[in-house]
């Protein structure tokens, strides 16, 4: 089975919030979170997703969750390169 471990968050820019998980359904966990109904935290925000990493091991990926879980410092800089191509991608869009 594959099991992704994945960063999302918050559309609302005047709330910057993220959280970190792990699935073996992204598409769904995802749709979860939006409709209020995935972890406790997430619920009254809609999310975008952010970060993903696909590992073939359950146990691989959990470790993988903590890790970033408790790593700040990595998930603003994943979260601020995500913010970098988003804009890029919005500017070249936006030129004729």
């Amino acid at each position: 089975m594959i099991y992704y471990v994945y960063l999302i968050k918050t559309l609302d820019c005047f709330v910057k919030k993220s959280y970190v998980g792990y699935t073996n359904n992204l598409f769904k966990r995802i749709e979860k979170h939006n409709t209020n109904l995935g972890a406790k935290s997430t619920k009254g925000y809609k999310w975008e997703l952010v970060y993903k990493k696909k590992f073939y091991s359950k146990n691989k990926a959990l470790s993988f969750e903590h890790k970033l879980k408790k790593n700040r410092s990595e998930r603003l800089k994943l979260i601020n390169d995500f913010n970098k191509i988003k804009k890029s991608k919005n500017s070249n869009h936006s030129t004729v």
